[in-house]
């Protein structure tokens, strides 16, 4: 190569390296965080890997927190009273938030009891469900202005309720994935005493099978609004993701009354479900 293809060639470097480095600097100036490698950068709606636990831990009554209480990312699993791996209801859960409680880093294994119970308002970040109990988690507040934040984590093997809104308030559930289950929300049916519900659903990964996201009852109120939802392995479209009920205070199964979006109760186009 002559000397003068050589000066052009390392022209052409210098100036891709400058284009690079620029980019990277506005990139640093709109987010405030530096990207060192492509590594470190999930593609935007990807679901994260299922944790490998770091240890295991044996609960033999539920553990009760205030505040905030990080797993450390052991396997949590029921035994003694905790550890019939049953389906029954009323069963204790491994985990009881008081309001305004957080839980993270936590996997929960088999048996789960009934998973966690929140009494109030709380959030529940980077939380796994190797294989559900009972229920995953259930939300109890009386309060119309409790929020309930699930950011994060996943559930597997659930025969029937990933999540149970027994209680009053708002639910959000972002960045979670389920496989193998039955509902992933339910509005409680037949609770004695009944609430106004609100269910938001953001940036879901589902895996079939299973049979419906959200359930809620038209007559007390409730509304679900999803987006950003990707359902795999289920080309024929069985799962539902939003199923209305007339619910009751009485005990009674609720009835179904229909399913789909109808932009007042459950709240979402087509567009927001994608089938991959």
């Amino acid at each position: 190569m002559s000397q003068r293809a050589e000066l052009r060639q390392g022209r052409r470097r210098r100036l891709t390296r400058r284009r690079a480095l620029g980019a990277l600097a506005g990139a640093v100036a709109l987010t405030g965080t530096m990207i060192v490698t492509n590594a470190m950068v999930a593609p935007a709606g990807a679901a994260a890997a299922w944790p490998t636990p770091t240890g295991s831990k044996a609960v033999p009554a539920t553990i009760k927190v205030t505040g905030t209480h990080d797993g450390g990312m052991l396997r949590h699993y029921g035994t003694g009273d905790l550890g019939s791996g049953g389906q029954d209801e009323g069963q204790a859960p491994l985990f009881e938030l008081a309001d305004g409680a957080v839980l993270k880093n936590v996997v929960l294994g088999s048996p789960a009891a009934d998973g966690v119970h929140c009494m109030g308002s709380c959030t529940l970040q980077n939380v796994w469900w190797e294989d559900v109990g009972e229920d995953a988690a259930s939300f109890k507040s009386k309060s119309a202005g409790a929020v309930y934040t699930v950011t994060g984590g996943g559930a597997k093997k659930a025969s029937d309720k990933v999540f149970q809104f027994n209680g009053a308030g708002k639910l959000v559930i972002t960045g979670f994935q389920v496989a193998d289950f039955g509902k992933l929300v339910r509005s409680c049916g037949n609770c004695s005493t009944q609430y106004k519900r609100t269910i938001v659903v953001d940036d879901v990964d589902v895996t079939a099978p299973g049979k419906s996201l959200v359930g809620i009852n038209t007559n007390y109120g409730d509304t679900a609004t999803l987006s950003n939802i990707r359902i795999k392995g289920d080309s024929s479209k069985k799962i539902k993701p939003c199923v209305r009920y007339t619910g009751n205070n009485t005990g009674a199964e609720p009835k179904e009354t229909g399913s789909g979006p109808d932009g007042t109760y459950c709240r979402y186009t087509a567009s927001d479900i994608t089938y991959q």
